[in-house]
């Protein structure tokens, strides 16, 4: 058995790369980890309520399929056998996608998502359907934060983020068009990473924006985010935000040591004063710890617009996706979809088309900002920890900027609130700077925990 690990051993606390050596050398199979994990949903899930479809029986079946593979020597996938929530916005032809919504109950795709194709390829086993926002937007669905249930866990991406922090999968899938990854992430403390726009393809996942949807992973280490993401990367004919290229190395890139180390771009960016006190403190703390290798930047003041660029974007593009649901059930959508979408039918084609021009304008100004000195944005994933209540999922706002620029960002539970609830911290790297964010993560995660 790998190290630390005994017979007693709850195989559902495994994280993904452990898992995978174990299942690789036969130390424990994937039938075992597989009930393990249901074990771990049948206690809590009342509590978390992380999951909107679950078959156990189903779940056991492919990881019975995927021992057997490996007793009979087949080549076995870097996902062997391991669990992964996907979120319920992303089809999977043998479970049912129902998007958050009364409007879309009972849909059934008839294929699966690109990036479920390629789960599958790479031997995980599909264990169900994590929880939704209302297609994917701010109306809150059925999930609790783990860490106390009086919290919301952020979205849109709740299920897939409080699934994991819960133990109840080591890995889940979810999506980011404003702040849906890396907000539930910080909020139920996992690491959750979105890589840079146009590396994940969005194929058979409900589209919202196809200028700011993002796919991303959940889990509880950065080698694990790294194992994940690595699988999903590729080109896909079916989005054309995709292009060939070769299959970058962010596990192996993760797990190196930086040539130097690395410097850091304070950024409280203009919307700093919407975070609490204890996130000031927190990150002042942080600041000081890291000495020499961290500089407080400034956005040049033109960026300050950038909020009201994306609003725009996104909601003139929900007003055009979800047009049919709001022609034929806009009474079944809550208020604030409602209103985005009212909102979206009012942009004029010259506003929407402005904004989306500043993007590349925007990535120009950060490349160079990167290149002069910086190895990775240093920034809050949220206004504090995640707010006491179910009706809202919290503000995505320290997430927009960079989701608007397709940069990839990582949020990293290293501290914690007054409240024990955890606080994230977001690094955010160059767009296609993935593999080096994530090596540069791991090496903060290194350096915060040796105090």
């Amino acid at each position: 058995m790998p190290r630390n690990m005994t017979a007693s051993t709850d195989l559902s606390e495994l994280g993904a790369a452990e898992a995978a050596s174990a299942l690789s050398d036969g130390s424990i199979s994937s039938e075992e980890l597989v009930a393990s994990c249901l074990e771990r949903i049948a206690a809590d899930e009342d509590r978390v309520r992380a999951w909107a479809f679950l078959d156990p029986e189903h779940a056991l079946q492919q990881a019975r399929a995927a021992d057997e593979r490996r007793r009979e020597g087949q080549a076995l996938g870097a996902l062997h056998g391991i669990p992964v929530g996907i979120k319920d916005i992303i089809d999977t032809e043998d479970m049912p996608t129902e998007n958050g919504t009364v409007l879309h109950a009972g849909r059934a795709p008839t294929e699966d998502a690109s990036v479920v194709r390629m789960l599958r390829a790479a031997g995980a086993v599909i264990m169900g359907k994590t929880v939704t926002t209302e297609l994917a937007t701010y109306a809150p669905g059925k999930t609790r934060n783990p860490h106390n249930a009086e919290h919301t866990p952020g979205g849109s991406s709740s299920g897939s983020a409080a699934a994991v922090a819960a133990r109840m999968v080591p890995l889940a899938i979810g999506t980011q068009t404003n702040g849906s990854m890396i907000r539930p992430a910080a909020y139920c403390g996992v690491v959750g990473f979105k890589p840079s726009f146009g590396l994940i393809s969005r194929h058979g996942v409900l589209r919202q924006s196809a200028a700011l949807d993002q796919m991303g992973v959940f889990a509880r280490s950065v080698e694990d985010a790294a194992l994940l993401a690595e699988q999903l990367i590729g080109f896909d004919a079916h989005d054309p935000d995709t292009r060939p290229r070769a299959r970058p190395l962010l596990r192996e890139t993760a797990a190196q040591e930086p040539p130097i180390a690395p410097h850091f771009a304070f950024v409280k960016t203009p919307v700093w004063k919407l975070a609490d006190a204890e996130s000031h403190e927190a990150f002042a703390e942080l600041v000081s710890h890291l000495g020499d290798q961290v500089e407080e930047f400034q956005f040049p003041p033109e960026f300050k617009e950038a909020w009201k660029w994306h609003q725009t974007i996104m909601e003139a593009d929900i007003a055009v996706n979800y047009e049919p649901e709001y022609e034929r059930g806009k009474d079944k959508l809550s208020e604030s979809l409602r209103g985005q979408v009212e909102r979206g039918r009012k942009v004029r084609a010259v506003e929407y088309n402005k904004a989306r021009a500043r993007i590349p304008a925007l990535n120009a100004v950060l490349k160079d900002m990167f290149d002069m000195r910086f190895e990775a944005i240093l920034t809050p994933a949220a206004t504090g920890t995640a707010p006491r209540g179910l009706e809202s999922t919290g503000s995505p706002t320290f997430c927009t900027f960079w989701t608007l620029c397709g940069m990839p960002a990582i949020t990293l539970p290293l501290m914690r609130g007054a409240n024990g609830l955890p606080l994230g911290v977001q690094l955010v790297g160059p767009r296609g700077g993935d593999a080096r964010l994530l090596r540069t993560a791991r090496w903060l995660v290194e350096r915060v925990h040796r105090g």
